[in-house]
């Protein structure tokens, strides 16, 4: 009954990491084809981040008039 037990335990490892290496697998793939997409794309990849930054800018510009309207600067 042991020897039972045991090949039950060796066979649940096995499919286990047989899982577990089919997982990374596809994770890795998944990476690679990402990274290259990036690479072949550098240009558009640029592009997005630089219209990012540029709505971030109009959001900080926005989020300090609405602040100059809720608490205006006792000097003016």
């Amino acid at each position: 009954m042991n020897d039972d037990r045991m090949n039950d335990d060796n066979f649940d490892s096995v499919t286990n990491l047989q899982l577990r290496l089919e997982d990374l697998r596809t994770e890795h793939r998944d990476l690679d084809e990402a990274i290259a997409r990036l690479v072949a794309a550098p240009i558009e990849d640029q592009l997005l981040i630089r219209r990012m930054k540029k709505r971030k800018l109009a959001l900080k510009d926005r989020i300090s008039v609405i602040e100059r309207l809720i608490e205006p600067d006792d000097l003016a």
